[in-house]
């Protein structure tokens, strides 16, 4: 559990982790003779997370895939949508060839959030849990299903990044249980208690009530758990800790806190969030907002510039379309109204939105957001964004000018921006 003590490797100042050092670590976590027989379940997070997670999956292969009698693979997508075999194995940095050569064996598996044959129930967190859990801003219980392959293995090997999250606070550990491979019930619910709580009271945060409901949801899954928590620097591997996922994230939070926290003295009234090309639906680009809202002045307008996005969401885009983008106590006044939705497509709504009020039937938004996409003014317009038309932006403009109030993040979307005295609306939001 917690205060367990990870096995850990962490690079010196400016330096990077070598693949070798990274082998030797797996061979002291995992020795061969211990997989004799077994059956082991490799859970890995989707392109939508900059991480060397084919460094990782083929050092575990190579120690350990001989010895075992089942290796196989499953991407935790949330909700995200499915991946196609040549994506997964571009995620696990694999040739065609080597598929169907030494990986020949290894089985890939997409997770089903949506599919309930695909789902086993563990169990229900009772309400008076609940209620303690999120200090008492829900007393409600709540259903906890996961995916139903996990308990044909004799051993799951969770492999992820930790960052900074809008939604529990620094994301790895059991996240990659809740929402990786679970079902919508847990999934919508503490979603929605994030949002409730607020990004910038969550993000960067270590021990918030969202990590609290999502550890107690893993500690219901009774399989045998092994963590790899991976801390990156620039797409470059600056840290590794393994052992129980509850172990291995704290320390890697520690890390991921140092590393991927930038401090600013002043806000911006203008921030161009550019989002990289894996960023492909507004769904994930969200990111160019929750890891800048801290750093947005009052009035200000932050765009995310991302000219290669077409899509609010595959997976939700018309629910989305029927909402729109809102701050939080549009829907907490308009409750009735909107508590039928899945809670988890209003929490992103409320995120991506950011602080604001609602009063009088009148919504007031804190800053503004403006999308640079292939999304169209139209339909921008109609789900209550600015909009900019892509074309008509040099992101050289927005360079070397934070003294005038002009910030631009040319990757956005896992460093966190925060300013080092915190505005008062983000202490009371």
């Amino acid at each position: 559990m917690a205060n367990e003590i990870a096995t850990s490797l962490i690079a010196g100042t400016g330096s990077i982790l070598q693949a070798s050092e990274v082998e030797r670590l797996i061979e002291q976590v995992c020795p061969a003779k211990e997989y004799r027989g077994k059956k082991v379940l490799l859970i890995v997070p989707d392109s939508t997370r900059t991480a060397p997670v084919g460094l990782l999956f083929k050092t575990l292969h190579a120690q350990i895939g001989r010895a075992t009698r089942a290796f196989d693979v499953l991407v935790a997508l949330g909700t995200h949508p499915a991946m196609s075999e040549p994506a997964i194995c571009a995620r696990l940095e694999i040739t065609a060839k080597e598929r169907s050569g030494v990986y020949a064996d290894v089985r890939l598996f997409n997770h089903e959030w949506d599919n309930p044959a695909a789902l086993r129930r563990v169990g229900i967190i009772p309400q008076e849990e609940i209620a303690a859990l999120s200090n008492g801003l829900f007393s409600m219980p709540v259903e906890v299903n996961v995916n139903g392959r996990l308990f044909d293995y004799d051993q799951i090997i969770i492999v992820g990044p930790v960052f900074p999250h809008e939604v529990v606070g620094f994301s790895g550990g059991n996240k990659y249980l809740f929402p990786g491979v679970s079902g919508p019930e847990v999934l919508n619910f503490f979603h929605w208690l994030g949002a409730v709580i607020t990004n910038p009271m969550i993000i960067g945060n270590k021990w918030t009530p969202v990590r609290r409901v999502v550890d107690r949801a893993a500690g219901m899954v009774q399989v045998d758990k092994l963590c790899f928590c991976l801390v990156v620097d620039h797409g470059q591997l600056t840290g590794i800790f393994a052992g129980s996922p509850e172990a291995a994230w704290t320390e890697a939070s520690e890390l991921s806190r140092r590393v991927h926290i930038a401090y600013k003295d002043k806000p911006f009234h203008t921030i161009l969030s550019c989002a990289p090309p894996m960023y492909d639906e507004l769904w994930v680009a969200g990111k160019c907002m929750y890891k800048l809202e801290p750093v947005l002045g009052d009035g200000g307008e932050l765009i995310i510039y991302a000219p290669h996005l077409k899509e609010i969401s595959v997976t939700h885009g018309q629910l989305i379309e029927e909402i729109g983008y809102h701050c939080r106590d549009y829907f907490l006044k308009q409750w009735d109204k909107f508590k039928h939705y899945p809670w988890g497509v209003l929490a992103h709504s409320t995120h991506v939105h950011g602080i604001g009020t609602y009063e009088n039937g009148a919504e007031k938004a804190r800053a503004r957001v403006s999308l640079a996409t292939q999304i169209s003014p139209e339909l921008c317009r109609k789900i209550n964004f600015g909009y900019r038309n892509p074309e008509d932006i040099r992101v050289s403009d927005y360079a070397n000018r934070e003294e005038e109030g002009v910030l631009l993040v040319p990757k956005a979307g896992e460093m966190l921006f925060q300013l080092r005295e915190p505005p008062a609306w983000a202490r009371r939001s």
